[in-house]
């Protein structure tokens, strides 16, 4: 090889090495997250995260399962931050030393949602009287039965009805799923669910509009949902990027992303609404 064709290659590797370089001098880092299925589902991360990367140099990955879970992957130092709905749970995971920081950034409502014929006429009653209604009546009623924010939430909503949950019982079935496929399969069974209203959005968005389930029982107070950041606690976990979740937590409630949390939209409806302090 001649000597101009050596040069000629050596500043062409001298060129990749330099741009790897750059490439990293230009990433902040990376940043694990576990989140509830219902910011996944609805397709608010996989809109929102791109904004954060971009104003930030930080890449976020996630994975989304129940509340439940998400925070025992925080205990277990498995992820960096966490984003959950379930306020009583992660009160109590702080106060337990797990968590270090808690900022609330947006809600929704939880409803009931059932059948056009509702059959066991749950329309226009409050939370408690609908549950009782379907007890009653022995509807099917499709519960999570996952330790979720929602499947929280639900049991909380049972006792306070006064209603002991069954062992086992044919009109109570715990899927083991996540939101949208315990939506599915309440279809399928003509049944009643809670869920988030975010997600029953999205799956009225899938059923081009014109859902087989409709909401039937909503507006209680009770019946908010509240999302929440959380950064883990040092102490418990040395190794989780506090640093880059703070910043995560930071951006979540900066006025850019509140924006774009309200701006999130499916058939024309708001799926979450911002509310950071």
């Amino acid at each position: 090889m001649k000597p101009g064709k050596y040069l000629s290659l050596l500043v062409a590797v001298l060129m990749v090495l330099s741009c790897g370089v750059m490439a990293q001098a230009e990433s902040k880092g990376e940043l694990m997250m576990a989140t509830t299925t219902s910011t996944d589902n609805t397709g608010l991360l996989d809109y929102l995260i791109p904004f954060f990367e971009q104003d930030t140099g930080i890449a976020l990955k996630w994975t989304a399962t129940g509340t439940g879970k998400a925070l025992k992957l925080g205990q277990n130092c498995d992820v960096d931050v966490l984003l959950v709905h379930a306020p009583p749970a992660e009160k109590a995971y702080i106060a337990a030393g797990f968590g270090k920081d808690r900022r609330e950034i947006m809600y929704n409502d939880f409803v009931i949602i059932g059948p056009k014929s509702d059959p066991a006429g749950v329309k226009g009653k409050n939370i408690s009287q609908a549950l009782s209604a379907i007890k009653t009546n022995q509807a099917f009623f499709m519960s999570r039965g996952d330790d979720s924010g929602t499947n929280k939430k639900e049991k909380l909503l049972w006792k306070n009805a006064g209603i002991e949950l069954p062992d086992k019982e044919q009109w109570y079935v715990q899927t083991g799923q996540g939101m949208l496929a315990t939506i599915n399969v309440t279809q399928e069974k003509n049944g009643y669910t809670m869920t988030d209203r975010g997600t029953y959005i999205k799956y009225q968005d899938q059923q081009g509009g014109d859902a087989s389930l409709i909401v039937l029982v909503e507006g209680d107070d009770i019946l908010l949902n509240q999302y929440s950041v959380l950064t883990l606690n040092p102490k418990n976990c040395p190794d989780a990027k506090y640093d880059l979740a703070l910043k995560f937590s930071d951006w979540m409630a900066s006025e850019a992303a509140q924006t774009k949390i309200g701006e999130f939209r499916l058939l024309g409806k708001k799926l979450f609404i911002p509310n950071a302090k």
